[in-house]
């Protein structure tokens, strides 16, 4: 089995379409306002968007990208204007992340793990 796409709940696309642009995914499909999916900068997975009238209540979604350079992309990012809940951290996990929030609110982390995110020290055999 392997992951295709997540899809996350959005009130307004083409605002999300941008958002989602600057963090360097590339729109593959853009339909009427409704729906829009990209494909990642690396793997083969995608990501998509869909329109919805009311977001959930709760603790929303939460989104990890993996990225090589984390620390030279929320610089390049935070330049750019977009807003970090988080530094850049080094996790008891072993894994460093920043965080931030989409224009709807789904909860974004960035990270890099290394052979860490499959492999941590205490992976079940």
């Amino acid at each position: 089995m392997n992951l295709n796409q997540i899809t996350v709940p959005v009130l307004d696309v083409e605002t999300s379409i941008e958002f989602y642009k600057l963090l360097g995914l590339k729109l593959i499909v853009n339909s009427t306002n409704k729906y829009a999916r990209f494909e990642c900068p690396q793997g083969d997975s995608t990501f998509s968007l869909h329109k919805v009238d009311q977001l959930s209540s709760g603790g929303g979604v939460w989104i990890y990208f993996e990225v090589e350079n984390l620390d030279e992309i929320f610089m390049d990012l935070r330049n750019k204007g977009v807003e970090f809940l988080t530094e850049p951290t080094d996790q008891t996990w072993l894994w460093r992340e920043v965080q931030l929030l989409d224009p709807d609110d789904n909860k974004l982390i960035l990270f890099n793990a290394g052979k860490n995110r499959k492999y941590p020290p205490w992976r079940i055999e």
